[in-house]
């Protein structure tokens, strides 16, 4: 298991790269539709879920394996950041700290990626716990809801509508919402269910689940939400009270933040043309910088010249033959 945790964390580490990269071109992003950002948080997730990817050079990983099985097992380990004031600054540290002792069964580095595997597969539990047990509260608050439509269901217990289910999604409402309002909640929400979101964001919750250690991809998650909800606004502020809840069940799509996006739609204009192109263009660079690995430096295979002293030593040899 520790190998596999190993593989893990080398995954997070150069989607970390991705994020970061994600992070500073968002500004540029911001008049780019929505579902740009979207589909970037998607190869972010592609990034995460491939068990494999193509090398290339133009690659922007530093390093396809950070951390490496082999250094478990090595008498002074060291890591392969590709970043070389990286290496530099934390090997003398690592390979101190962990190197191997010839009295002890097994390498300090071992048994710390032992009790690390073994720390990730309880948050992954956690993670999915907490998944199961909100998506269960949350059924039961709904449990009696009231058949409005096909699909749209009324209820007394909840404070905004929201989208649950993933085969069958259904679109709750709650009582007494104005008349007026509720065609665009409505569009709003089947808006959602269509774009699929009601199975996105339960899957980025997944791979969140997975990689719960890795900080950039909690803020990967938190982004993904806001974007899919900046995709598919629609002025709600009727219904922005007693949103937390709701919005805390990560297969549930609670209405929350609702005047920031209510200002993104009233100040949205359709992107000019150029806009469309440049960023589906950066989707594609972004593509082929991160969703490929750096080629490796293959040494050859040469003899390296002998030095004066071996040469004179062959010499002496060849001489007494």
């Amino acid at each position: 298991m520790e190998k596999f945790f190993l593989v893990l964390l080398n995954v997070s580490i150069t989607a970390g790269y991705f994020v970061l990269a994600l992070l500073l071109l968002r500004p540029l992003l911001k008049k780019a539709p929505g579902y740009i950002r979207c589909a970037l948080w998607g190869l972010v997730g592609l990034r995460l879920m491939l068990p494999f990817s193509l090398k290339s050079a133009l690659s922007l990983i530093p390093s396809r394996e950070t951390i490496s099985p082999d250094m478990l097992y090595a008498a002074r380990p060291i890591i392969d950041s590709g970043i070389g004031s990286v290496d530099r600054s934390l090997n003398p540290v690592i390979s101190e700290s962990f190197a191997a002792s010839p009295v002890a069964s097994a390498n300090p580095l071992q048994l710390w990626a032992y009790a690390g595997s073994l720390l990730w597969l309880a948050g992954l539990c956690a993670m999915l716990l907490y998944a199961a047990l909100s998506y269960a509260r949350l059924r039961r608050r709904v449990a009696e809801g009231v058949l409005l439509e096909k699909g749209v269901k009324l209820c007394a217990g909840i404070g905004a509508p929201f989208v649950l289910g993933l085969f069958r999604p259904c679109v709750y409402l709650p009582f007494g919402l104005p008349e007026g309002d509720m065609a665009m909640v409505l569009a709003h929400e089947r808006a959602h269910i269509r774009r699929r979101d009601h199975w996105i964001k339960p899957l980025g919750y997944l791979l969140l689940s997975v990689y719960w250690f890795s900080p950039l991809l909690w803020l990967a998650y938190a982004l993904l939400c806001r974007d899919i909800e900046y995709a598919c606004a629609t002025a709600l502020l009727n219904c922005g009270m007693g949103r937390r809840r709701i919005s805390a069940c990560p297969l549930a799509f609670g209405e929350q933040s609702v005047k920031p996006r209510i200002k993104n739609v009233l100040s949205y204009k359709k992107p000019a043309l150029w806009i469309m192109i440049a960023a589906l263009s950066s989707c594609a660079v972004l593509a082929v910088c991160f969703l490929t690995d750096p080629i490796e430096e293959q040494q050859a295979n040469i003899i390296p010249a002998a030095s004066p002293e071996e040469i004179e030593a062959l010499e002496k040899l060849r001489d007494a033959a």
